[in-house]
């Protein structure tokens, strides 16, 4: 079989760990990279066979596959660019920073033939697919989830919602995404938010109700200091408490006297431990044997309309309800 030519558009650092992933794929060929940044590129590809692309369009219309790794608000751009070109797309998360262009990337996907998958990694980080495991041999009631930044200083770019789309874009997306994966739609959502120190929303606190009858809180904020666990989801049920620390545990209380037990990922490398590794994997495994993304389009898309919807929240001070799915 003939290995699959990828291009890489963005060689920041998510572009560098899928280059990283892929090199090491037998499947894969990394054939090009693109970045507004020549030297960045060029740092890129030294680690691979790849060669520097100066033309984005050009790139796409010599491989087989491309991920999108670009800054959040240019996704939509090369997403189309790639589904209209016939190519198989891996598209950094968000899909898009909008609901409009989340939609005109959900149409083309589905009319194309290719693999479409978007880049939501945790899915397959084993914290929490063991999570989601646990789940199915219970009935969760309700649930708390948090998803802290200690600052929007450091990479500077993330302070700016013309790069990230919003603050809730950048790294809570994939909070909002995985109280799906976890839970099942939602059927309503309210919010409330706030503006400390950045010129944009930067605190939310957000209340969903689900189509299964369970409900979930979920906190964000943007100045919270680096305190881990930074991220965290608490799963509760009848005398059974499931917790997650970061992508490094998994820890389960069961029965009404406090024991516990924790399940330790924290000796995996962070490629495989963080579900990078698994995903990409999963996405050429898509292309080879002719079957459906695991994150697909509409997953993407979900994603996009739940921060959506959090913000009109916040805008209107009503609860925005959503179609039966």
């Amino acid at each position: 079989m003939d290995r699959i030519k990828v291009g890489i558009i963005g060689a920041g650092y998510i572009g560098g760990v899928h280059a990283s992933v892929l090199a090491r794929d037998e499947r894969v060929i990394i054939s090009y990279v693109h970045d507004l940044d020549a030297e960045r590129a060029e740092k890129l590809v030294r680690s691979t066979e790849a060669a520097v692309s100066n033309d984005a369009a050009q790139l796409i219309d010599r491989v087989d596959a491309v991920y999108v790794a670009t800054p959040n608000t240019k996704h939509t751009e090369f997403a189309l660019a790639a589904i209209d070109a016939g190519k198989h797309v891996f598209c950094e998360k968000p899909m898009a920073t909008t609901l409009t262009n989340a939609k005109a990337i959900l149409d083309r996907a589905l009319a194309s033939p290719r693999v479409f998958q978007v880049g939501h990694n945790r899915r397959f980080a084993p914290v929490y697919a063991t999570l989601r495991q646990m789940i199915a041999e219970t009935k969760p009631h309700s649930a708390h989830v948090k998803m802290n930044r200690g600052e929007l200083i450091n990479p500077p770019w993330v302070a700016h919602p013309e790069i990230t789309g919003g603050f809730l874009y950048e790294t809570t997306i994939h909070m909002f995404d995985m109280l799906r994966f976890l839970f099942g739609e939602v059927k309503h959502l309210e919010a409330a938010g706030s503006s400390h120190e950045y010129p944009e929303l930067d605190d939310f606190s957000v209340l969903l109700g689900f189509e299964s009858g369970m409900h979930a809180t979920l906190a964000s904020s943007a100045d919270a200091s680096w305190l881990f666990p930074f991220e965290r989801v608490e799963v509760f049920c009848h005398h059974r408490t499931l917790t997650t620390r970061e992508m490094e545990s998994l820890t389960l209380s069961d029965g009404p006297d406090g024991t516990y037990t924790t399940i330790s990922m924290h000796q995996l490398l962070k490629e495989e431990k963080w579900g990078y590794a698994q995903e990409d994997r999963a996405f050429v495994d898509a292309i080879v044997e002719g079957k459906p993304a695991e994150v697909s389009a509409l997953d993407g898309f979900k994603a996009v309309e739940l921060v959506d919807a959090c913000y009109r929240a916040v805008s209107s001070g009503e609860r925005v309800r959503f179609s039966a799915a």
